[in-house]
Formats: C-alpha cells, sequence, structure tokens
C-alpha cells in the first residue's frame, strides 16, 4: 500500500552526540522511517569516504526518498593536524549541504560526523550555527558526531548522549559486517 507523502508541520533541531555506539544508527533509523512515510530524506556523511557502508546499499534501494551522500576521504582524519585535503572535502561537503538544506526540498537533513568536523577544525562553528538559525521552519535537522560543540547543543530541541559503558571493541573484537559496517 502506497502512502501519501507527508510534510512536517514543524521541523526541529536534533544532535547526536557522546563517546558511545549508536549516533549514526539512531540518525538513519529516524532517515529510514522519514522515508517510509514518504518524506524527502538527505543524508550527508562528513569524514567518510568507504563504500563498504551497508546504509549506502540500503539508501539505493529507497531512492529517492532516501539519499545517502558522503564527503571524506576513506581514512582517518588527524585531529591536531586535518590534511588541507580533509578541510576541502568538509568545505565542499557543508557548501552542498547548506544549499540542500536552505532549498526547502527536502524534509529530512541528516549531517553525519558534522560535530566531528567542527571539533576537528574542519568547519567553523559560526557558519554551522547560521544554518540551524537559517533552516526552513519545515526541514528538520540532525546533527551526529562526538565532541558537540556547547553553542550547537544550546540551539537544538533535542540532544541525545551516547555513552559508552562497555564496548566489545576493548575486549578484541574486530568490527562486523553488517553490524558495524
Amino acid at each position: 500500500m502506497d502512502q501519501q507523502p507527508t510534510k512536517l508541520q514543524q521541523g526541529l533541531v536534533q544532535v547526536y552526540t557522546g563517546n558511545g555506539k549508536g549516533k549514526t544508527t539512531a540518525s538513519l533509523g529516524l532517515a529510514f522511517r522519514a522515508a517510509g512515510h514518504g518524506l524527502r530524506v538527505y543524508v550527508m556523511q562528513f569524514m567518510k569516504g568507504s563504500t563498504v557502508y551497508g546504509e549506502l546499499a540500503s539508501a539505493r534501494r529507497m531512492a529517492p526518498e532516501l539519499t545517502i551522500e558522503q564527503v571524506g576521504r576513506d581514512t582517518f582524519v588527524s585531529r591536531s593536524h586535518p590534511d588541507p585535503q580533509d578541510v576541502q572535502y568538509a568545505r565542499d561537503g557543508f557548501d552542498r549541504a547548506k544549499a540542500l538544506v536552505l532549498s526547502g526540498d527536502y524534509d529530512l537533513v541528516v549531517l553525519d560526523e558534522l560535530n566531528c568536523a567542527v571539533d576537528f577544525g574542519l568547519l567553523p562553528l559560526a557558519e554551522v550555527k547560521a544554518l540551524i538559525e537559517a533552516k526552513p521552519p519545515h526541514t528538520e535537522l540532525v546533527l551526529t558526531g562526538r565532541g558537540a560543540h556547547p553553542e550547537i547543543i544550546e540551539l537544538a530541541d533535542l540532544v541525545t548522549e551516547m555513552r559508552e559503558i562497555k564496548h566489545y571493541y576493548n575486549s578484541g573484537q574486530h568490527a562486523r559486517t553488517g553490524i558495524e559496517s
């Protein structure tokens, strides 16, 4: 049974942060739920450039309601000395994300790992705050990643902190296809 597309009456700002596992997973769950109701969803993943993530294959099946774009290299970014290429990828991605949000064409926009990009100095905090304040009223905006800046937290309507209590990586368990990737 096809559902008629729903439009949000009011879009809010959500932040998923903290050192625990589940920030991207929570935002993708929201994205899949929204797409299932006919909302147009765009997910931009900062600081990620790998093609092995299972959500990429799932998103292709849910197109055109759900689109995922990665902006970054398939390598770790140095927090203390980010490579200029990483800064440029983040800058280009943010410019594109800003255009997507401000277009009003999407009901839900997830900027995955954007908090990390700000925390690592790849993007200026002031520009992210300006985007939050300028988003269309009907667009839901989700920012994920460790190290959410207190000023971003203050602007958000919902903030969830994922806190690691125990993690199997610490006992030597490696990432598993379909669970972590």
